[in-house]
Order: C-alpha cells, then structure tokens, then sequence
C-alpha cells in the first residue's frame, strides 16, 4: 500500500498481510488506520485484481476517526504503466509494485492525468483493435486523448509531462521545459508567464494557452478557456457593467444580459463571443462527474456464487458491436448481448450504455466450464 499527498505524489509506502496465508489482519488494520491518521487520508483505492473484494470488504470495516471513501479502481494497463520507461524515471528507487500502487491511487485522483501515461490499446477497451491497421489506429487514439485533455483542460502547476504533451500546441519537448521551469521558479503565477518557457513560442501559446489552466493566479480568467488574446474583450464587457472581471464569472444572471452584437469587432465575430460567455458561466468547471462510490453484491465472490435470475449491481468495462461488457466484482466480465440491452431495436450500443456506467443486472446464464456470464440490463 502507498499514501499520497493531494498532488499525488508518494509520501509512504509498504506492505500488509491481511489476507491467508499470513492471515495478519491486526497487524493489517493498526497500519492503516495509524497511516491514515498521520496522512491525512481522505479516499482509499483499490485495484481490482486478486483480492480486491476481500480488501474492499476488510478496509471497510475498520473504524475511521474521520470519514473516509473506500472505491474499487480499475487496473487495466497499471502493470504496463509500472514497468514502463515513465514509471522508472518518476520511481527510480521502486519496484514494480510500488509504482503500480501509486498508478491505482492516482487513477482515483485524476484519471486523465494518469491513464495519459499509458497507450491506449493497453487499457483493453474496444473491439478488433489488433485486426486494423496500427498506425491508423494509434492517431485516431492519440486524437481522442488530445480532445479528451483539451477537453478537460490542465493544470499547469501539478500536470505531469505526459498529460502535458497532449495539449495542443505542447508536445513531449515542451512538456519537459514547463516542468523544468515550474521545478527551478515554482508554480506559475499567470498565462503570460507561460512564455518565459524556453523554446515556447508565440504560435505554441496561441494554441495552448487556453487549455492551460492556472488556480488561484493573479487574473481569474487564468482558470478558464477563455484565450488570453479575449481577455480585453472580457475588461470590456465588464466595465460597460460597472463590475470587476471577477465579479462578472460565473454571474449567469448578469452575463445572460449581456449584448454581444455590441462587442463585435474586425477580429472577434460572434461565435467566438457566444464562446467567451459559456466559459465566462461555468469557470475552471471540470467537465467530469464526481466520482459516486459504489459497491458491489458482497455475497458475489467468484463465478460459482451466480445464480439465474438473480439482480446485481455492476459497472460497464467495455462497449462493442454486439453488446457490452459488465464487471461485477469477480474475475470474469459478463455479457449483456445487443438483443438484452433493450425491449426495443438497439441500433447503437453506445445509445444505450456508456463506459463506466454503473448498472442493474439480471444474470441469464452462468456457463462455470467456459467462464461465461450472461446477463441482461435492468436499469
């Protein structure tokens, strides 16, 4: 087990017994409730590999002097990521289980930030992915990262140099120099700052810096997308209004009012205001849900404890042509077929069912030789 600081950065580590052989479970619980006292925690992850219902089932009765979240995290691609060439250069002085741990840890913090770590293909999620053609296949997935991290938008004073080279404009060699800079002059106070990066340029801020994202900087609009070459736009606006810039974000009242005809110049037109104003109401806001912990049926252990028609909760793991697949808390995944999706004709499964999505599940079938489960969605 490892303890990680908000910026997931690794501040303890060792290991427990509490399970058999060993059967250490006093031993196990002084540990971590001492830990997690002397740390501060206020989550626990649990990779979802051998044991991890016996863990999740073990942690959760300890008592905690203060609250504390229990979620069950996916491991795909975490032992790639460990014995990897970014793994060995951010935990020089780890083995592999160490840096798998903090992988775990860090997917529960900020999964974009730590799932960028690794190439997509790894992660085990799709259908036919060794049958196209690779290069093809890796920019269309190297594309989808871009959007998802731009999408997302990133913390320049705690993003690594892997989420950062997905941003556009950045790139692996600058990534590196932001690091650098943030390592030797500490964390970036405004976008402007930005450009004393050595080697980034004006053409690289112009396309990244509304992706950058700066908390708690010297002007508020640093933790929005609007782009610095709107902030003037912006000053505007809210001088016509009598209003300081801050007073004006995330105002949806005031900024419903405002006329944007009125603001169009030679080089802002209006679907670049209409762009300016959605990110004026909901600033530095993460487009990602919170996540909900959630458990699975603690009676469910291995394959053997199903039973027909019975109902269990369960997350979907992945999506393809002819149904999805659900983890519910053993090894096997099951499958929902296209044809139990839904009463009616699903065209789309993507329509019905998204990845990650927690669900209600009817077990059909239970095949215990082949390891196959099939299941039907019930909400």
């Amino acid at each position: 087990m490892v303890c990680l600081n908000a910026q997931g950065d690794l501040e303890h580590n060792e290991t427990i017994f509490p399970h058999e052989p060993q059967n250490k479970k006093t031993d196990a619980i002084k540990k971590i409730s001492f830990l997690v006292d002397a740390h501060k925690i206020e989550a626990i992850a649990i990779g979802n590999g051998t044991a991890s219902r016996e863990t999740e089932q073990f942690v959760k009765k300890i008592q905690f002097k203060n609250k504390v979240d229990v979620f069950v995290v996916s491991e795909a691609g975490a032992s790639i990521y460990s014995a990897s060439k970014i793994a060995r250069e951010e935990f020089p002085n780890y083995d592999v289980t160490v840096r798998g741990s903090v992988s775990i840890g860090r997917r529960l913090q900020d999964p974009l930030a730590e799932l960028v770590k690794i190439d997509a293909k790894s992660i085990g999620v799709g259908q036919y992915q060794h049958d196209v053609d690779q290069t093809k296949l890796k920019k269309a997935l190297d594309q989808t990262v871009e959007n998802c991290v731009n999408t997302v938008g990133v913390n320049i004073n705690t993003a690594s140099e892997s989420l950062l080279s997905y941003v556009s404009g950045i790139g692996p060699k600058l990534a590196e120099n932001i690091v650098n800079y943030r390592n030797e002059n500490g964390a970036f106070s405004s976008r402007k700052e930005i450009k004393k990066v050595p080697r980034l340029g004006g053409k690289a801020f112009e396309q990244a810096a509304g992706f950058l994202r700066i908390k708690n900087g010297k002007n508020p609009l640093d933790d929005s997308g609007v782009h610095p070459e709107s902030y003037s736009v912006v000053d505007k606006i809210a001088k016509d209004l009598n209003l300081k810039v801050s007073d004006l974000i995330g105002n949806k009242e005031i900024i419903q009012q405002i006329i944007l005809e009125n603001y169009v110049a030679t080089n802002i037109g209006l679907p670049t205001l209409k762009d300016i104003v959605k990110e004026l109401e909901k600033p530095g806001l993460d487009p990602r849900a919170k996540a909900k912990a959630f458990s699975f049926d603690a009676n469910i252990k291995t394959l053997n404890d199903l039973r027909i028609s019975q109902l269990l909760p369960g997350i979907v793991n992945n999506i393809t042509n002819f149904g999805c697949f659900v983890d519910l808390g053993i090894k096997e995944s099951g499958l929902i077929h296209v044809s139990n999706l839904s009463d009616t004709f699903v065209k789309d499964v993507n329509a019905i069912v998204s990845l990650q999505q927690q669900i209600i599940v009817k077990v059909l079938e239970v095949d215990v030789v082949r390891k196959r489960i099939q299941l039907a969605l019930v909400k």
